[in-house]
């Protein structure tokens, strides 16, 4: 492993009662190699299967359907006008249905206990094979890894694979039992990362690799949701049924004072990672793998072969990255016009591989209160202008279209490099919509193609916050399409992105120590959830660039920012902080299902109608109940398993069979 990056994918699928389900919008994805049990008797076979353990993450982290899966239903997103069965089914909203055969979840139970049990056979044979503490505790990391991530989302999980408790498994058993929630975290995920600080290095020995200090964040992260599983303030259901106890004799308010002793630990020894300076920094494109990102799912577009799939073409699947143009609406509807009479139309918006734009799909929209609640400052604040394409621009040139000058709202002049289509930052009253969509001679025809508004004396077409739909609405610019091979014209917009995709960041610590802090650690001076919540906050504060604006803005607004955090920190302030973070990373369901906040967030939307003529928003309500807190074990899983049908109805999660 002397690459500078780990890109290749190497898998082995010995787990016989382990199978990945398929859709109708998926295409089947399976390992490139599978290695028999010898492979791993041999220290080559371990370094390879090592190097697999990064590559698993692209299976996961930008595959659009698990993406979905973290979003969707949430306060974040709703499904849009093009969503099919896998978006409407996972927004609880009357729409679909959840169940075994339909939750997008199942991307990951494959996928993890594959990778589990390539952990095991490092594990198992490391030492023996001279292999170095080190790089055995990169195992140990990412199977607590997978482990911490299988139980947020299914609760307990099988420990043993079938040839004994977290041993490399060999046998063809299609059988399984299931382990309680306290027996995974207090054997495997625990036991794993203390071991894994223990022996990791400070420094990644390669470019992405596990440390120290990213083994702390996921302790933190996996205490301080155990401390919450412990507690259960609202009577959540836990499956197997069990009884909310720690083995180890400990109660929650322990579990959250470890939670935030670890990550202040990481805070103080940040070894190569740091908080950049701004927002907008740590998102832009061409800063990718920067000291804030901790661990990602790593694409390139140096080689197809590294990247893990085509440079000009995106398959629609794993390992691809291609969750972003989910929630990206279908811009390039917009049309302007060839004459100030707009008589002939003309695309000005065209699709272009560059971070504002990029290949849309118009799956997962965000309702209207994230504009008007979780974004409310938009002055100060600049996650918001950091987080989402508001303003879409002419780029008609590049799409080889000549003419100088078009027409656009009012029949006012645009050119190349103008505003075409803007998401206001505020409601106004003066927009004035069309009535008409199809119909020239009728007036309040929709010249815009998407049914957006004119203002006077404003050529480009407008939105209110109010006024987003499942048809329009802000793209997801911090995790857009970015490459250098574009040049000067589109570039290759439809192949999956070559950005690595984020999966920890830093900045996260804080968040951690912070959420602890209210529930009842003891703090140290200059580290109260306050304090720690006000780094963030006053990072935000910082700007160097208008990104919508398209202009340089050098503001410091950190004191106006400082000002507005309140003196008691909540865990519905934290909540809030995370989503302008963290917003459409795919953080959302395990925050609110970790706090058990989904139902009090998520229960009731709004947004305006799929139709080109839809922009007076609709209250929606979502149907959230306890046992949804829990994702149902995927039909496939359940179809493999050599058991009785009683058998089979037991491993299932309840309120799914």
């Amino acid at each position: 492993m002397n690459r500078s990056r780990i890109l290749s994918y190497i898998g082995i699928a010995l787990i016989a009662f382990s199978v990945a389900a398929c859709s109708d919008d998926l295409l089947d994805e399976q390992p490139r190699s599978k290695f028999g049990p010898d492979f791993f008797s041999t220290e080559k076979g371990l370094n390879a299967g090592i190097t697999s353990l990064y590559a698993h993450m692209r299976w996961i982290y930008g595959q659009a359907y698990y993406y979905n899966a973290c979003l969707t239903g949430t306060d974040e997103y709703t499904w849009a006008q093009s969503a099919d069965g896998n978006f409407r089914d996972m927004d609880l909203s009357g729409v679909g249905q959840l169940s075994p055969s339909t939750s997008r979840s199942d991307a990951i139970w494959g996928v993890c206990f594959t990778n589990i049990n390539t952990a095991n056979a490092i594990i198992e044979n490391g030492e023996g094979l001279g292999l170095a503490p080190a790089l055995i505790a990169e195992a140990r990391f990412f199977r607590a890894f997978d482990y911490f991530l299988l139980t947020q989302t299914f609760g307990g999980v099988p420990l043993d694979l079938g040839s004994g408790e977290l041993k490399f498994n060999i046998s063809p058993l299609r059988t399984s039992v299931r382990n309680t929630v306290a027996e995974v975290y207090t054997r495997a995920i625990f036991p794993d990362l203390l071991k894994a600080i223990n022996d990791l290095p400070e420094n990644p020995r390669v470019t992405g690799g596990v440390t120290k200090n990213v083994a702390r964040l996921y302790l933190a992260k996996a205490y301080l949701t155990y401390g919450w599983w412990l507690e259960n303030p609202n009577g959540i259901p836990t499956y197997p049924e069990t009884q909310r106890q720690d083995p180890d004799g400990h109660n929650a308010a322990w579990y959250f004072q470890e939670a935030y002793d670890v990550a202040l630990e990481g805070i103080k020894n940040p070894g190569p990672y740091r908080l950049m300076d701004t927002f907008y920094e740590l998102h832009l494109g061409d800063n990718e793998r920067n000291a804030e990102m901790m661990l990602w799912a790593d694409h390139t577009e140096e080689s197809e072969y590294y990247n893990g799939g085509s440079l000009s073409y995106g398959s629609g699947g794993a390992p691809d990255n291609f969750a972003v143009w989910m929630v990206t609406c279908n811009y390039t509807l917009v049309r302007s016009a060839k004459d100030a009479a707009r008589t002939v139309d003309e695309s000005s918006v065209h699709r272009e591989a560059s971070q504002a734009y990029g290949r849309p799909w118009t799956r997962m929209a965000p309702p209207v209160e994230v504009f008007t609640n979780t974004f409310a400052d938009k002055t100060y604040d600049s996650r918001y202008d950091g987080t989402f394409v508001t303003t879409y621009r002419a780029n008609w040139f590049k799409g080889g279209v000549t003419q100088e000058v078009l027409y656009n709202a009012n029949g006012m002049e645009v050119r190349n490099g103008d505003a075409i289509l803007t998401f206001l930052d505020e409601d106004d009253p003066n927009i004035v919509f069309p009535t008409q969509a199809d119909d020239k001679s009728q007036l309040g025809y929709d010249y815009s193609n998407l049914g957006a508004g004119e203002l006077p004396g404003r050529a480009d077409y407008v939105v209110g916050p109010s006024n987003i739909s499942r048809l329009r609405y802000p793209g997801l610019w911090k995790l857009g399409t970015y490459r250098k091979d574009t040049g000067d014209g589109l570039g290759q917009p439809n192949a999956g992105l070559t950005r690595p995709y984020y999966v920890a960041k830093f900045s996260e610590f804080y968040f951690i120590a912070a959420e602890a802090a209210v529930k009842g650690a003891q703090t140290e001076s200059g580290y109260t959830a306050k304090d720690l919540i006000n780094v963030i906050r006053a990072r935000a504060g910082k700007w160097i660039w208008d990104n919508n604006g398209n202009q340089e803005k050098v503001a410091d607004y950190s004191a106006e920012m400082l000002d507005g955090t309140p003196d008691e920190i909540t865990i519905d302030f934290i909540l809030a902080e995370r989503s302008r973070e963290y917003f459409g990373e795919g953080y959302r369901w395990y925050d609110l299902v970790r706090t058990q906040k989904w139902q009090q967030y998520a229960a009731t939307y709004s947004i305006a109608g799929p139709g080109r003529l839809d922009w007076q928003a609709q209250t929606f309500t979502r149907t959230i109940e306890k046992f949804h807190y829990l994702r149902p074990i995927p039909q496939g899983q359940i179809d493999a398993l050599d058991m009785s049908e009683e058998e089979k109805d037991a491993y299932q999660n309840p309120g799914y069979n």
